[in-house]
């Protein structure tokens, strides 16, 4: 059993470490169908529904598996369903193991038909919450999604959110729809918001041992999303509404994008001083206590970290507030691949157009194939704009994905001797632990360095810090 916390406004009311003491928690209305939900979720006999199989859904999916529930995965792409029954990864190859298994379970099965989730018992929403024009927020996934539930909802069945939206998507616009057939929620069914945390190619934390934030839109869809997710990860955090579940999981990101603009910032102010930013932010990481190290880099990546923050600074402007710390952070963050191509054309000097770019890294992070909002991405074709001729090398990506903004037709080319003298610049975008780093100091004439990958390393030409 998942430690639980009973969290209100008025603050923790329990803690219990194991089985949940009933006695000391606010318990909901009882109710036939309520009555009939708790028992199938607490029998493990629920049949859950997983929509979007990503990378949040399909961990999530594992989870729930080994819990002891069995799980039907949706998604619209064939190509996903079909590789979710055969055991191919589709989110790189250190999910391979886990595809395997999840294709070997009984208790799995996966599908694009809708009708084949009439007989779940709990759906949960696992689908991309996009930026559209202007940085507003694009919902038409969760609404799509949402109208598909709805188009099967029946008496008894708990719909979970998890995809990180503004406060108020679950209330606002996810139960208008689900309500719009003559069920009502709270009596027919039940409705609550968990974020995500998922984090690709962590190898510390997994999806079962990340503690899980959960609202309700009543006490009787908190207590249902609670018992199901307390069997299913280590720890449940309830909170007093799904407001708070979803401003809790923007502010965990807002944290982290406001942290990498502030050492951003910094270190185009430390580079006109002459100062090393890497070098200063290890020392300043000494401090037992009161800081914690963020590094700077050549812009931000993945679905959460770009795009949530002007969620919440979007609802605020709508509830009449404002949020100037996002909106600069946001600023500084997305100038950042700009940043980088010009101090790669600097390097290069009068010899820009014609140039041989060799990029180092795709992904947006280490160790993944993840290209979700990639810095590499406008990076490259900014280079090619200018009139560089560009290549890349990823031992996680072969081929340049298409993404929604961008159009890259390229593929890895080898890291050997032959391509990296052929390259009048060589630019690491991301720090893969399989790279060879040595050889890259051994055969570059230029090497313009983003993460700081080069430290410790010799280098025989020249290195620019970007």
């Amino acid at each position: 059993m998942a430690v639980v916390r009973w969290v209100s406004a008025l603050g923790v009311l329990a803690e219990t470490d194991g089985e949940i003491d009933v006695t000391r928690r606010p318990m909901p209305r009882q109710g036939q169908v309520y009555e009939a939900a708790r028992s199938r979720i607490v029998e493990s006999s629920a049949l859950t529904a997983i929509v979007g199989m990503g990378y949040v859904g399909f961990p999530l999916a594992c989870a729930i598996v080994r819990s002891g529930y069995s799980v039907s995965g949706f998604d619209i792409d064939p190509t996903k369903i079909d590789a979710l029954l055969s055991g191919r990864s589709y989110l790189g190859e250190m999910a391979d193991a886990a595809f395997q298994e999840l294709a070997e379970s009984a208790q799995f099965s996966a599908t694009m038909n809708p009708d084949d989730l009439k007989r779940c018992d709990i759906v949960v929403l696992c689908v991309p919450t996009p930026l559209g024009e202007n940085n507003t927020p694009d919902l038409r996934f969760i609404i799509q999604s949402t109208e598909m539930v709805a188009s099967i909802l029946k008496p008894g069945m708990l719909v979970v959110l998890e995809s990180t939206t503004w406060p108020g998507t679950t209330r606002e616009v996810m139960l208008p729809i689900l309500e719009a057939g003559g069920l009502r929620c709270g009596v027919d069914f039940f409705l609550a918001y968990s974020a995500e945390r998922e984090n690709p190619g962590d190898a510390v934390f997994a999806t079962a041992s990340i503690p899980k934030v959960v609202g309700g839109i009543d006490a009787a869809a908190l207590d249902l999303a609670c018992e199901f997710y307390q069997r299913v990860v280590c720890e449940v955090v309830p909170v007093s509404s799904v407001e708070t579940a979803e401003a809790a999981k923007i502010v965990e990101n807002v944290y982290r994008c406001v942290n990498i603009a502030l050492v951003n910032e910094l270190k185009l102010a430390f580079d006109k001083m002459g100062i090393d930013v890497w070098e200063v932010i290890k020392a300043s990481a000494t401090k037992p206590f009161g800081f914690q190290a963020f590094w700077p880099g050549p812009g931000l990546g993945g679905h959460c970290i770009p795009i949530d923050p002007f969620y919440l600074s979007w609802r605020a402007r709508q509830c009449g507030g404002e949020t100037r710390f996002i909106e600069l952070a946001g600023e500084i963050n997305t100038a950042m691949p700009m940043h980088v191509v010009n101090q790669i054309c600097a390097a290069l000097g009068d010899q820009v157009v014609g140039s041989k770019v060799l990029v180092i890294g795709v992904s947006y992070k280490p160790n993944v194939s993840d290209t979700r909002e990639t810095p590499a991405a406008p990076i490259i074709e900014e280079l090619q704009d200018r009139g560089c001729d560009v290549t890349y090398h990823d031992p996680h990506c072969p081929v340049f994905p298409m993404m929604r903004r961008h159009a890259i037709d390229l593929s890895s080319v080898p890291l050997d001797a032959a391509h990296l003298a052929a390259a009048d610049a060589v630019l690491i975008v991301t720090n893969h632990d399989a790279i060879d780093w040595t050889i890259i100091g051994d055969h570059a004439s230029l090497i313009v360095d983003t993460r700081n990958a080069m430290a410790g390393i010799s280098v025989a030409g020249r290195l620019v810090k970007a």
